[in-house]
């Protein structure tokens, strides 16, 4: 099996913003071959980032995913708030880096 975490962090002023595109996320992931599951972590502390992990069959699966037309879709409204701060001039409301891992004891 192969994980991939995204690390967010949001200004406190997106953080609700944030919550709710998960919540009504499209779920275009979910159609995509080899997908297993997806969690959103919200943070317990302040100053610590969201995990979103993903699990995979295989990283060849992720890759797929991150070059596909449910990408954009499952991204499309974040990427228009990031669009809309850079376009105001404003720093990104939520940064984002993804790190992957493969699991070796379950």
């Amino acid at each position: 099996m192969f994980v991939a975490i995204n690390y967010i962090a949001c200004k406190a002023h997106y953080k609700s913003r944030f919550e709710h595109l998960f919540a009504t996320r499209a779920k275009a992931i979910d159609r995509m071959p080899g997908f297993i599951r997806m969690q959103v972590l919200r943070p317990t502390e302040e100053g610590h980032e969201y995990l979103i992990m993903s699990n995979w069959q295989n990283e060849a699966s992720f890759k797929a995913w991150t070059k596909s037309k449910e990408f954009l879709e499952g991204h499309q409204r974040g990427f228009k708030d990031l669009k809309a701060a850079k376009h105001a001039g404003s720093e990104p409301p939520m940064t984002s880096t993804f790190r992957t891992y493969e699991v070796i004891a379950d």
